[in-house]
């Protein structure tokens, strides 16, 4: 399976693991083979192994520090791992009153139990509210998905947004700056107010980080209830005209072609954003050479005063 290689991968202990020589292991680390299988998230794959439903070449293992390779046997609920196929992305327009999750304690109807019976298992990018609408990304990689969802990515998420109170515009503009609320820091955020029906008004909102009901807890604190929530775009990816309930598989080639075109602007943003402070930095501790206007050389204002009387 071809995992598109820039992507940004934002490196743990765990990925590099060593011996007690401080010497590398050869291998990855089992949890996220399993993901990449597209069998679980590396997260779900830590949990599985602590509850004794994974075994390697015959024996349980209990812990996910641990690395194979492909000569090893890894057997999940007595079933071997699934080979690696190349990694896919669907996007699937997620209706109201559907969890995020492959086992739900409370019972309620899931997402993945609502898919075609044709499509492999698969994760989600991320998450959405039991009542949020709108797009949500899914992929057999559960690596990728891993890496896609972090902020590291930079990928904005556009959410349309209907609340029930007053709007106060100015207090939307603020959200630029970001905003501590209760001891939690939110990033910049961009809200716009497009439509105002009494007390009922529709919100276009834009956030990178995507932290847990970021959306609602915003909105409350600023005397708004959320009563609707339908997300538009994840990155490059969008809702478009993709009917409730309704998946459709991104190409492999828009898949490359996205992921790339993001990192490539990641990465100039990056660079030009590291110019920019260093030209600021040698600006700020640089002194003047002549400051003494006497002993100076070169008088620029005289020539200045020539060239106008010459204009």
């Amino acid at each position: 399976m071809n995992t598109p290689k820039n992507i940004p991968d934002p490196k743990s202990a765990d990925d590099k693991p060593q011996d007690e020589k401080g010497e590398g292991i050869k291998g990855e680390r089992i949890a996220k083979v399993m993901a990449r299988a597209g069998l679980c998230s590396r997260r779900d794959a830590e949990r599985w192994i602590n509850d004794g439903r994974v075994k390697v070449n015959g024996k349980r293992v209990d812990s996910p520090a641990l690395n194979v390779t492909n000569k090893d046997l890894v057997v999940v609920d007595d079933k071997p791992l699934p080979d690696r196929e190349r990694s896919k992305i669907w996007r699937y327009h997620k209706p109201g009153g559907l969890v995020v999750s492959h086992r739900d304690e409370k019972g309620r109807a899931s997402v993945f139990e609502n898919l075609p019976p044709d499509m492999p298992r698969v994760v989600s990018v991320g998450r959405l509210d039991i009542n949020t609408e709108g797009l949500l990304l899914l992929t057999n990689d559960g690596e990728l998905a891993r890496k896609l969802e972090l902020p590291a990515t930079g990928w904005l998420r556009r959410y349309r947004v209907r609340v029930f109170g007053m709007v106060n515009e100015t207090a939307l503009a603020k959200l630029k700056d970001g905003i501590v609320i209760d001891g939690i820091h939110y990033g910049s955020i961009e809200a716009t107010l497009d439509r105002q029906q009494g007390n009922n008004n529709w919100l276009t909102i834009s956030l990178r980080e995507g932290k847990n009901r970021e959306i609602k807890v915003i909105c409350e604190h600023l005397g708004l209830q959320v009563n609707r929530l339908i997300r538009l775009s994840f990155g490059p990816f969008q809702l478009g005209d993709l009917n409730p309930g309704k998946v459709e598989e991104v190409s492999g080639k828009v898949l490359a072609e996205q992921t790339t075109g993001n990192q490539k602007q990641n990465r100039t943003r990056f660079q030009k954003n590291k110019s920019q402070k260093s030209a600021e930095s040698k600006s700020a501790g640089s002194k003047p050479k002549n400051t003494d206007t006497k002993s100076s050389p070169t008088k620029r204002k005289p020539k200045v005063a020539h060239r106008r009387r010459n204009s």
